[in-house]
């Protein structure tokens, strides 16, 4: 295959058409041939600005060059030198804000596909083998990580590494967090987390299920009852944020978070073989624009809804969401309402959802975020028929394990407050991802864990040993 130097190669994917009906992942992933075609367009820069825009810091040249030599082994080496969660990031991760932003490529034309070829390597590793690295001799330090999700999972696997003993304990029947009860199927099979989860374990890091901190266990109590060094807090943002108007307690109303957890995580999607039926009807609103918003509607469509209308008081420009995502959106036949607020929510006389009123919006200065503030327009008022909204403007952390913790100081939105290594007010304690920033990306809660475990490693090993 001859290089193509302006654009990036193209994953190819299942037709729109027919991915509307199943829930199966939708890009198929560089082959072999044209991973190495991709790869070659790389022009090894020696400053490698791309590797500015990795929160895990990824060398990303590295593992570049070895797909270029058919070195896939060893760039699944190189690669995982620093994440261990690849086969994640390479369909998660945003990268076309991140390494692929500073990417020299992208100066005349399209950045290299970093994350299609990270991706790939992940891919081939996972259909080859999974190799685990030489670990150090145990330090003799135990360190607890509250929670499965991305931060936890990768300060759990930094440390295991580091040498120490370390635990997770998470609420959920299933590790994973985010990645499994967020993120649809589609766009993130669970078999993929569950093998890279898989790996974690392998690394030597223990995994106790069913355990919520602050009400199975305290944090305190992991310290003096279980003798923990130290913990690490990755909670995430998994309490929904809803907007406060009239008619969000009718049926047939939900939060992204139920919507999607009951979905993914309970497998909605596959009633009756599994237990978890999810009522979705002909016409569903899909309230925000992020990636949760796209995700839910994607999903709505997939659960059989005929229409499935985005509501975002914004513009198309202001729209959060990745563009391959509102792309992928788009291609499946999701209406977009834009420059619509919701103002109230109408039922039937059983109680269940039957309209939604609606005021249409201008931009104006733009507000604290950077984007523009929207104002209403007066007399603009619309009512649409639907069945089904759900509710995906934001989460806010769960205030359960900060109420718990005695000096555990937070901020203004329930966050817990920590210095740029994740150290909290409490001695012993760091946190990062979500709990610590508000609701953010994946590849940014995994550097939070990163950069935290290399601060925990310093404090343990000024700990006495015993």
């Amino acid at each position: 295959m001859e290089p193509n130097v302006t654009k990036k190669h193209p994953m190819e994917e299942q037709k729109p058409a027919e991915r509307v009906k199943n829930f199966s992942e939708v890009p198929y992933g560089y082959n072999m041939e044209t991973a190495i075609a991709e790869a070659e367009r790389c022009l090894e820069c020696k400053k490698a600005p791309c590797r500015q825009g990795c929160p895990v810091e990824v060398d990303i040249p590295a593992f570049i060059g070895l797909i270029k030599e058919k070195k896939f082994g060893e760039g699944v080496f190189a690669l995982k030198d620093k994440n261990n969660l690849p086969a994640i990031c390479g369909r998660v991760c945003p990268q076309e804000s991140q390494c692929e932003s500073f990417c020299v490529r992208a100066k005349k034309g399209d950045s290299v596909a970093i994350g299609r070829l990270e991706r790939f390597l992940a891919d081939w590793e996972l259909e080859h083998g999974v190799d685990v690295p030489e670990l150090p001799a145990s330090t003799g330090k135990k360190v607890a990580v509250v929670g499965a999700g991305p931060a936890g999972l990768t300060c759990a696997g930094d440390l295991a590494r580091m040498g120490h003993d370390v635990t997770i304990f998470e609420a959920f029947h299933m590790p994973g967090g985010v990645l499994v009860y967020g993120i649809p199927e589609f766009r993130l099979p669970k078999e993929v987390v569950r093998k890279e989860v898989d790996y974690i374990q392998r690394l030597g890091v223990k995994l106790r299920t069913n355990i919520v901190i602050g009400k199975t266990i305290t944090i305190d109590e992991l310290f003096t009852e279980e003798g923990f060094h130290a913990v690490f807090i990755g909670t995430g943002a998994g309490l929904p944020t809803f907007l406060g108007i009239p008619g969000e307690n009718l049926l047939g109303v939900y939060s992204a978070n139920e919507f999607l957890t009951r979905t993914n995580l309970m497998k909605a999607y596959l009633f009756p073989e599994y237990d978890t039926p999810i009522k979705v009807g002909k016409n569903v609103a899909v309230v925000g624009a992020g990636n949760v918003a796209m995700d839910s509607a994607r999903t709505a469509l997939r659960l059989g809804a005929e229409n499935v209308y985005i509501v975002y008081r914004r513009s198309d420009k202001e729209m959060p969401a990745r563009l391959e995502e509102i792309h992928h959106a788009e291609e499946e036949g999701v209406q977009f309402n834009l420059l619509t607020n919701p103002i109230k929510i109408s039922g039937d006389e059983n109680g269940w959802v039957k309209g939604i009123e609606c005021v249409k919006m201008r931009l104006c200065e733009p507000d604290e975020s950077g984007r523009c503030r929207p104002e209403p327009i007066e007399k603009s008022n619309f009512v649409f028929a639907v069945d089904t909204v759900v509710v995906a403007v934001g989460q806010t952390p769960n205030p359960l394990v900060p109420q718990t913790t005695a000096g555990l100081k937070t901020g203004r939105r329930g966050t817990i407050e920590a210095d740029e290594s994740g150290k909290t007010s409490r001695a012993g304690v760091w946190a990062g991802g979500d709990i610590v920033t508000g609701a953010a990306t994946v590849i940014n809660a995994m550097g939070a864990g990163k950069v935290a475990a290399k601060a925990m490693d310093e404090y343990l090993r000024s700990l006495p040993t015993t």
